[in-house]
């Protein structure tokens, strides 16, 4: 009797399915240790021929089994039927020297498994003809964490990729807590930062910190984000999550002919939540420096036309109120040059801020100022009293105008001797105007997909031809690229000190701990702290001490600093306004002292230009007292201790907000003493020889 051809086709998919149940669970391909041996990471094939990995730490799991795994929008999933090609390990111990950074040395020292793979052909029983599909995953194991990435070739038959998603999955082997912003929502990543369970999460942006029930510490992020959509992670049951791409226009949310790259998928591993930050992984996972010669790369701290117009005292559009004025800005200038501040930034200064700009952008120039703003002037007065403008670049989140118009800004600003640029792209997520694919055509785009993500690239390239740096406001995520392209010297990305004039509500003092082991461990931001008047809009009371203000300048990293307030409001707190003056934004070393995730958060940094620390600590809105150890000081050394430190009776939710107490002590290698931080508040210190 002959069946029919639907019947043995079904007979067949049976057999198959029968085959792999009843075939070995998991097969392991290889295996590959940190450096010392404590992280462990195996590669394995399940019953269905899909490529997984698992992580565990001293025989501990931290990561069960996981697929790897790609969709696409014209083709057959990536994901079963996999057979191993072949596998490869290496190792690498070196240092290598940042131009600028929290450490002046970093230390890259990993083994790396390389495993190539394809699937296809009798492996799938619905597709007998399948054309085979070869990547090649390559994994490094660190002491403190794992990177690995998935390399495609080119694609079978010839052109593009089409990736509609990226399958990674990230099984959780505990239950535990997790500290996380939402992903996919309007205000990009300017959340107010949640503590729930790992199994209570929803769809995240990275960095994600989670601490395990085991108390392990894990960070999740990506590093080398270039021409790819920005990952998120989704949680499917339990605490196990899947990549999720941000989306794109064009239904495919990654385009991108082969060989290529996807970004690194990134696990931070540690004892304690300090041990994430002190770390070092999405930066040894970039690529060196491609720009040659960034010595023109200056870390500095500013002042700005930006806090009156968060006040509503000032205006960005033009009018009897506008702040962008040559006065206005020759007084900042004079400020600027008497503090040691190198920048002034300028906000408003171009034409474009009349009428509706947010999500717009259509009419902005970024040559053309307002007829009450001498540009050249003013650009040639700050040279003599050795400062420097810093053009604001607002796009209203319209990246077809900027581009049409990058290249000519970029020029002019480097006629004018104008070497750092600080962009914005205030539109709703999903909402950037991007050039389409035909003359004329426009698109909306994605904050954090690919578009961005190449938008990004380009404005930081063409700045990099003029001596430029560049620090972007609503920005894609760092993850790394620093190290890659110096002049991308900052950004925001998160909830920063603006909030503290109208937000509502406004930033906790737990944000600062929570942004310090989240936000921060993704790379520096430009937070702009250092509103010394301690006042939003209508006179408002921002949640801090005074005190607390200093402290921001060594706990939150970046290599550009501004004093945010008006230059009249710093002015009124000289002795305050002396930490801000002398605090480096270049640093040799970074040690995390103490501290946990909306808790509180003790940092210690050394100066790269003399043999100066700096200590800064805030916590959140309980009194907390800690100790602090000198360890990290030299040996045989007296130093001079001066501290800015919260009153007794200070708080940050009374009118006593602005008092504090500055004494000096000698000090010595090993010395501990306790310092008090009132509720809300902080300390910072300066610590030279004697």
């Amino acid at each position: 009797m002959t069946l029919p051809r639907t019947l043995l086709r079904l007979t067949a998919i049976a057999a198959f399915g029968a085959a792999l149940i009843t075939s070995a669970h998991a097969q392991d391909v290889a295996t590959v240790a940190s450096p010392d041996g404590h992280i462990r990471v195996t590669i394995s094939l399940d019953g269905e021929h899909r490529l997984n990995y698992s992580v565990s730490r001293d025989g501990t799991p931290i990561i069960a089994n996981s697929h790897i795994g790609f969709t696409f929008t014209d083709m057959d999933p990536m994901t079963r039927g996999f057979t191993i090609d072949g596998t490869s390990q290496s190792s690498l111990d070196s240092r290598w020297e940042q131009p600028w950074g929290e450490n002046r040395y970093v230390t890259d020292n990993h083994r790396e498994l390389v495993v190539h793979a394809h699937d296809g052909g009798a492996s799938d029983a619905m597709h007998d003809n399948r054309v085979e599909r070869h990547i090649t995953l390559r994994f490094r194991v660190f002491d403190n964490g794992v990177g690995f990435r998935t390399e495609f070739g080119n694609r079978p038959g010839g052109g593009a990729w089409h990736i509609a998603d990226e399958d990674t999955e990230f099984a959780l082997a505990s239950p535990g807590t997790a500290w996380w912003i939402q992903a996919g929502d309007w205000n990009r990543y300017e959340y107010l930062y949640q503590k729930t369970p790992i199994s209570a999460v929803s769809v995240a942006h990275t960095p994600i910190t989670m601490q395990l029930d085991n108390n392990i510490w894990l960070s999740f992020h990506e590093a080398a984000l270039v021409d790819y959509s920005g990952m998120w992670l989704k949680r499917l049951d339990g605490e196990r999550f899947r990549s999720t791409l941000a989306p794109s226009s064009h239904g495919a949310k990654v385009i991108r002919t082969g060989p290529f790259v996807t970004p690194w998928r990134t696990i931070r591993i540690a004892s304690s939540a300090p041990g994430l930050y002190d770390n070092n992984l999405e930066l040894n996972l970039n690529e060196p420096n491609k720009l040659g010669d960034v010595s023109w790369v200056k870390p500095f701290r500013y002042i700005g036309i930006w806090w009156a117009m968060h006040l509503n005292q000032w205006t960005w559009a033009s009018g009897p109120n506008h702040g962008a004025t040559t006065a206005h800005t020759k007084a900042y200038i004079d400020f600027a040059a008497k503090h040691g501040f190198r920048g002034v930034l300028i906000e408003g200064w171009n034409k474009g801020w009349d009428g509706t700009w947010f999500g717009n952008g259509r009419d902005f120039s970024f040559t053309q100022p307002y007829s009450d703003y001498d540009l050249k002037g003013l650009a040639a007065y700050g040279r003599e009293k050795g400062v420097r403008l810093i053009a604001h670049n607002e796009t209203g989140g319209n990246l077809a105008n900027y581009e049409a118009q990058l290249d000519d800004a970029m020029t002019l600003y480097q006629q004018l001797g104008i070497d750092s640029v600080k962009t914005g792209y205030v539109a709703d997520a999903g909402g950037l105007i991007a050039p389409g694919d035909t003359p004329g055509e426009q698109r909306m785009e994605w904050h954090d997909g690919q578009r961005s993500v190449q938008h990004h690239m380009k404005v930081v390239l063409d700045a990099a031809k003029h001596h430029v740096m560049i620090d972007d406001h609503e920005p894609v995520k760092d993850t790394g690229l620093r190290r890659t392209y110096p002049n991308w010297v900052s950004r925001e990305g998160a909830r920063g000190m603006e909030y503290q004039a109208w937000g509502v509500p406004k930033n906790p003092p737990s944000h600062i701990p929570n942004l310090y082991f989240t936000r921060m461990l993704s790379g520096p931001m430009d937070y702009t702290p250092g509103v010394l008047s301690l006042k939003g809009r209508d006179n408002s009371d921002i949640p801090s001490t005074l005190a607390r203000q200093l402290a921001l300048y060594v706990v939150i990293y970046s290599p550009i600093q501004m004093a945010a307030d008006m230059p009249e409001n710093l002015a009124q707190y000289p002795h305050e306004l002396d930490f801000i003056d002398h605090v480096p934004t270049d640093w040799s070393e970074s040690h995390t002292l103490m501290g946990a995730p909306g808790n509180y958060v003790v940092a210690a940094r050394k100066d790269r230009n003399s043999n100066a620390w700096y200590v800064g600590g805030v916590t959140n809105d309980q009194a907390r007292t800690v100790t602090l150890d000198l360890a990290f000081l030299d040996p045989g050394k007296t130093y001079r201790a001066k501290i800015w430190r919260d009153a007794p009776d200070a708080d940050f939710r009374k009118d006593t907000r602005h008092k504090d107490i500055i004494e000096t002590r000698a000090v010595r290698k090993g010395d501990r003493w306790s310092v008090r931080m009132a509720p809300g508040g902080g300390f910072a210190i300066r610590i030279t020889p004697s």
